[in-house]
């Protein structure tokens, strides 16, 4: 191979290289100079897409030590900022005071409605309302206990049928293994 091959060569290879590295690049920076930099009244920043994806293996255990440290924190990804929270007093306001003001969205309808229809998870307003009301009936005290009771008794009457046979038996048996 020539010196001008091998030149030509390692120009594509630079090119290769550096297309995606100036993407990840630039794509960073939007991030970190999004709108919340140094403005208190966002959600402190505790994670990105990119930090998700180093800790992949342990997300969830990952989610629940930011909301530790700060109960309402914000996820940030290329184009979109995700607001988590567990203080009682936000959850409250989104689910109750100010419900219609948090709606899914047609991005999010969009792309879950194949997987979840349009059930109460992902239809808002009136949609939305008809469903809880629907819904509504099957959750209710009465309903709920008749159904709570029928598992209890069943339940019940098999563990008196194995104590029983345990006792019958004269052996120990550890009651967290039942």
């Amino acid at each position: 191979m020539d010196v001008a091959a091998c030149s030509a060569l390692l120009n594509l290879l630079a090119v290769i290289i550096l297309i995606p590295l100036t993407a990840f690049s630039l794509l960073v920076v939007k991030i970190l100079i999004g709108k919340s930099i140094g403005d208190p009244g966002y959600p402190p920043v505790r994670g990105t897409v990119f930090n998700m994806a180093f800790c992949f293996n342990r997300l969830y255990d990952r989610h629940t030590e930011n909301a530790k440290r700060n109960p309402t924190f914000r996820l940030l990804a290329s184009g979109q900022s995700l607001v988590c929270t567990v203080d009682p007093r936000n959850v409250e306001h989104i689910m109750k005071t100010a419900f219609d003001r948090y709606t899914k969205g047609e991005y999010n309808q969009e792309i879950t409605t194949e997987f979840l229809g349009e059930g109460i998870f992902m239809v808002d307003g009136d949609k939305w309302r008809q469903q809880r009301k629907l819904a509504s009936f099957e959750f209710s005290t009465r309903v709920l206990r008749d159904f709570s009771c029928s598992v209890f008794r069943k339940n019940a009457a098999r563990l008196v049928g194995f104590l029983g046979d345990m006792a019958a038996r004269g052996m120990d048996f550890d009651v967290q293994d039942i």
